[in-house]
């Protein structure tokens, strides 16, 4: 057995492993998947020398425990945590050496939600259309880690990066969050989008790699009944039944039949990535569809 392998000793709450995502499959169904803070997932990656297209790890709020078969480097960003080696206080943001068979600690993220762990050479299992990210909806890709998961390890490209720290973004206090309205902002009323746009949202603890799900108040329909199941887009914006919006994310379903509101600028999806429970939630009209 290689010793280029990383065994998970504690897989948390939920860790997946992910990549850049698999765009371009839509038209399968396949959703594009990958890691849902981006800029966070890339800037890991570049401290430990991989590529930004290299497989990490995505933890949710209690992190994860892992153990390399050989000496690795790591890094740790995204949501701040605590990070141990053996018991010993690490750095969080910046490269770490972790020795052959030690225990590395990612802790409970002290604020937002998704901490990124990435290791020297990148997970390494088997790629599905192109991509090695786990996908929650359509069950592609590995599994969400358990304990006991052994993962491969690729072998590192590059030397790792000579800085003691990193600054990161923090997440967010206010989800501030750049629309434009349409393609079926027509299926509501004038009062609804007012309500949108003006109003204060929370982010719900229902939310998920799916989609961010707000509580606040009901968007009123200016028609009934449902529209044919349509393509949905990344940062789309759609309204079910009860009125609350809906913000897809990486894993979302690529047709819906409920009418979308708006959609959200890509700029603004990573910091979605982030966004604990009860954390406000401001939609901005930017432009229409």
């Amino acid at each position: 057995m290689t010793d280029r392998a990383l065994a998970v000793v504690r897989a948390g709450a939920l860790t997946t492993v992910q990549d850049q995502g698999r765009p371009g499959h839509a038209h399968l169904g396949v959703p594009r998947s990958g890691a849902l803070d981006a800029p966070a997932a890339a800037l890991v990656n570049r401290l430990v020398g991989n590529p930004p297209e290299a497989a990490l790890l995505e933890t949710t709020l209690n992190g994860c425990d892992v153990r390399p078969r050989s000496t690795v480097i790591v890094a740790v960003g995204g949501a701040p945590c605590p990070v141990t080696v053996d018991g010993r206080p690490a750095a969080w943001g910046a490269p770490v050496r972790v020795p052959a068979g030690s225990l590395l600690s990612v802790g409970t993220a002290v604020s937002g939600v998704r901490s990124y762990v990435a290791v020297s050479g990148g997970v390494a299992v088997e790629p599905v259309l192109g991509s090695r990210s786990t996908d929650l909806l359509s069950g592609l890709g590995p599994p969400p880690l358990t304990d006991g998961t052994v993962l491969p390890l690729g072998t590192p490209m590059a030397p790792h990066a000579r800085v003691d720290v990193v600054p990161q973004p923090r997440p967010p206090a206010e989800l501030v969050l750049r629309v434009t309205l349409g393609p079926r902002d027509d299926w509501f009323t004038t009062a609804a989008i007012h309500t949108l746009t003006t109003h204060p949202y929370r982010v719900s603890s229902a939310s998920n790699r799916i989609g961010l799900r707000t509580e606040g108040p009901a968007l009123e329909r200016a028609r009934p009944g449902e529209l044919p199941s349509e393509g949905m887009v990344l940062g789309a914006i759609q309204v079910p039944p009860d009125g609350r919006p809906v913000v897809f994310l990486a894993d979302h379903p690529t047709t819906g039949g409920y009418p979308v509101i708006a959609v959200v600028r890509p700029d603004d999806l990573p910091a979605t990535a982030q966004a604990t429970p009860g954390t406000p939630v401001r939609f901005v009209v930017v432009g229409r569809r």
